[in-house]
């Protein structure tokens, strides 16, 4: 895993160029074109969300697989850190503002980020397991446990380029080219 990483890590852009064209299409306003990928990212969310739920319907029940006290508190506890992981940040915070230079003050560190420091990722890998659970579909916790390692490679790209980005911002801070 590690040596994917280092072969791929020259596909991070740290000149927060990447999302450039979409700021281009938005005539220049940052904000607004991190608003048009939030709402491409939550409507692709609704969609990936409906093809599970699909998936996990045609999908045989196995009795050894129906927990529902269990489930229902993974989907209650999953919901809770992606909700309160959202409210923590606004939207802008959730949904990439940082890949836009819209930056946040500094980290937060208030609840859910107390506990973990990707809370929307496990969360939704909680609410894909509890929702398996829930259903009694073995093909469920497989694709949880997919959800999760995929999840966890994106954590090894976003985590070192959002401390970039900051790291960038306090070198700038410093050398007095940023308030």
């Amino acid at each position: 895993m590690s040596k994917f990483i280092d072969q791929t890590a020259g596909l991070i852009d740290f000149d927060q160029k990447s999302l450039y064209f979409l700021t281009k299409l938005f005539n220049g306003n940052s904000r607004l074109a991190c608003y048009a990928l939030a709402v491409a990212i939550f409507s692709l969310g609704l969609f990936r969300d409906a093809l599970y739920e699909r998936a996990l319907r045609h999908q045989p029940i196995d009795p050894t697989f129906h927990h529902p006290l269990p489930a229902y508190a993974l989907l209650f506890l999953g919901n809770l850190l992606v909700l309160s992981s959202t409210y923590a940040l606004g939207i802008t915070g959730t949904y990439l503002g940082d890949y836009f230079g819209i930056l946040m003050d500094g980290p937060v560190t208030s609840f859910p980020f107390n506990l973990t420091g990707a809370p929307m990722y496990y969360g939704s890998a909680m609410s894909f397991l509890g929702t398996a659970l829930l259903y009694g579909r073995p093909a469920g916790i497989v694709l949880s446990a997919e959800v999760l390692v995929l999840y966890s490679i994106a954590l090894s790209y976003e985590d070192p380029f959002t401390s970039e980005i900051y790291a960038k911002r306090d070198r700038e801070r410093k050398a007095g080219k940023v308030e």
